[in-house]
């Protein structure tokens, strides 16, 4: 069994998989290391052998993990790392070493599954999307805020805003425009969501025509998913970056 970790700042994704990579076997989302090492703990029958993690947290906090996995799991993980090339794919940021490492296997993934130039656009607490043209070169990409982000600076800064995330899951039920708070703020935080997603594919679309690849994934690729049907959502994006960052031989 394998154990593949997407360490953000706030959550943890993960996820264990058979051995040859063919069967998920349990995963889920823990906002802590104790809570992580707990859940895998509770799998009936667990038998761990590799561990493999990609993490935008602090060197300290990073360690910290590793160190825990390898005392409590007694596995040793291996840690996706910055490069200059991976897989044909050559990092566009003047400083390669400052691209979220999420990001960067991410895209990976997308270069490798399109076989062409592609855009990935990951919808999650931040809303991040990458360019890769077909010769492999990453062109850059755009950081903006996702819908938590959105929706937490409108509670925190609008003394009037408040609702729990149950009304906010109804609202999403439509688009049409509020009839109360909870639904003018959910919606239109989604249309900007939705708005960044359609210039994303006006500029590929001025890059390259119509040969590319479109890949949304995160936690809220399915609000957008319709506003470019020929879309491919893949969740597991980062994950399967992180297979090529970190293979098991």
């Amino acid at each position: 069994m394998i154990l593949e970790l997407d360490c953000g700042n706030s959550f943890i994704k993960w996820r264990v998989i058979a051995g040859d990579g063919a069967e998920r076997i349990a995963g889920g989302v823990v906002d802590a290391d104790s809570v992580l090492i707990d859940a895998v703990k509770g799998i009936a029958g667990l038998q761990l052998e590799h561990c493999r993690l990609v993490s935008v947290r602090n060197e300290d906090e990073t360690e910290r993990l590793v160190a825990a996995l390898a005392t409590e799991l007694n596995v040793q993980a291996m840690v996706a790392l910055p490069a200059q090339v991976l897989a044909g794919v050559r990092n566009g940021y003047e400083a390669f070493e400052r691209l979220g490492l999420d990001r960067w296997v991410a895209l990976v993934a997308g270069f490798r599954l399109a076989g062409r130039a592609c855009v990935v656009i990951d919808l999650g607490t931040a809303v991040t999307s990458d360019f890769v043209a077909a010769d492999g070169e990453h062109i850059g990409g755009f950081i903006c805020p996702g819908l938590p982000l959105m929706r937490g600076q409108l509670r925190t800064h609008t003394r009037k805003i408040r609702y729990d995330d149950q009304s906010a899951e109804r609202a999403h039920l439509s688009l049409q425009p509020g009839r109360n708070t909870v639904e003018a703020v959910e919606r239109g935080c989604t249309l900007m969501m939705r708005g960044f997603v359609a210039s994303q594919v006006e500029q590929a679309g001025r890059l390259w025509g119509d040969d590319f690849t479109l890949f949304l994934t995160g936690g809220d690729a399915g609000l957008v998913s319709d506003v470019v049907p020929a879309a491919q959502v893949v969740p597991d994006l980062v994950f399967v970056g992180l297979a090529i960052a970190c293979p098991i031989v």
